[in-house]
């Protein structure tokens, strides 16, 4: 069996190859205007579309929402583009978001290895592009960025200049391979028999989203995540009963905001004044993209040393496999 390490390990390799597939892949002019995207997905499928969504959202020049249940806003219509990212291609919530699609008479593009959602797009001449398949969905994360970034692109939606910032994204996680795992180390350690608490502004909340996942699913850690400047209006008071029980881990990226920034520091001051362990991260890159990948890839591998430290299997979901046999007699 592959093991986790493998998997993270293959990122930059997932990365050239999703945009080898992303090149050959010719997507069919709309049928009618588009004018708003959602995205359907759930858990390492879904998160592709919140990271994606905030990577280009100063760019669309429509509304782009990312659904993450069984079914779509009332506003879907013909004039939506709707696409379903599901790696394993059997998501029931995004496969019940593809037939609700079907009967508003919306425009469909399928993302994933196979499964029932490639299916429904050759039954229906839907647009889908194949993935490889049989790993845990949340290590195929380069797949879907990718895949919806070239959709974008094609679309006329988005720049392709983002494509080419992935490129050099990889270039960058190949050339601080060795520091990332260091600091990956540190992070590790650091998280080890506490509460994590994840921190940073709202461009990178989804990388935050992204980090809680992976050490929920990854290192069996329970944790959450909040926002500067929103956390500053409700959870700071909340650290009046803050203790050493939390690690909290600020995610610090350059060129922030002067208010943001001094919002921070004020932040940091109260988390240390009641006694919390505090880690920073920063980002590295020239690009919020190349920034991006470099902290999703510290966090990846940091949840496999967490998992080593706390030694479980970093691949095992039991859990989420009896949630799913439960449900299948519901």
């Amino acid at each position: 069996m592959i093991k986790m390490e493998q998997l993270i390990a293959a990122f930059p390799e997932n990365i050239k190859e999703a945009l080898q597939i992303a090149k050959a892949k010719t997507y069919s002019k709309p049928k009618s205007e588009i004018q708003n995207i959602v995205v359907c997905g759930m858990g390492g499928s879904g998160i592709g579309g919140q990271i994606v969504q905030k990577w280009v959202e100063k760019e669309l020049s429509v509304p782009m929402t990312v659904v993450h249940d069984y079914s779509l806003p009332k506003f879907v219509n013909e004039n939506t583009l709707v696409i379903a990212s599901s790696y394993s291609g059997n998501t029931e919530e995004t496969l019940s978001c593809v037939e609700e699609a079907i009967q508003k008479n919306t425009q469909i593009i399928g993302i994933t290895s196979g499964g029932k959602l490639e299916g429904i797009c050759k039954d229906n001449n839907f647009d889908c592009v194949v993935v490889p398949g049989g790993n845990p969905p949340r290590t195929a994360l380069a797949f879907s960025i990718i895949q919806l970034l070239s959709i974008f692109s094609q679309l006329n939606l988005s720049s392709s200049k983002r494509l080419e910032e992935i490129e050099r994204s990889r270039q960058l996680i190949l050339a601080e391979e060795i520091e990332i795992k260091q600091k990956a180390h540190e992070l590790a350690e650091f998280l080890l028999g506490k509460v994590g608490i994840l921190y940073g502004t709202t461009s990178f909340e989804p990388i935050l989203v992204r980090a809680r996942q992976q050490f929920n699913e990854n290192g069996k850690l329970l944790c959450w995540h909040h926002t500067i400047p929103e956390m500053n209006h409700n959870e700071l008071v909340g650290w009046g009963g803050g203790d050493d029980r939390f690690a909290t881990v600020f995610f610090v990226e350059e060129n922030m905001h002067p208010r943001n920034q001094r919002r921070l520091e004020i932040s940091k001051d109260v988390v240390l004044k009641k006694g919390a362990s505090l880690m920073e991260i920063t980002t590295k890159g020239n690009s919020f993209i190349e920034q991006s990948i470099y902290l999703i890839n510290i966090v990846d591998w940091a949840s496999l040393y967490l998992s080593d430290l706390k030694n479980v299997d970093p691949i095992d979901i039991e859990i989420i496999d009896y949630l799913k046999n439960e449900l299948s007699k519901f």
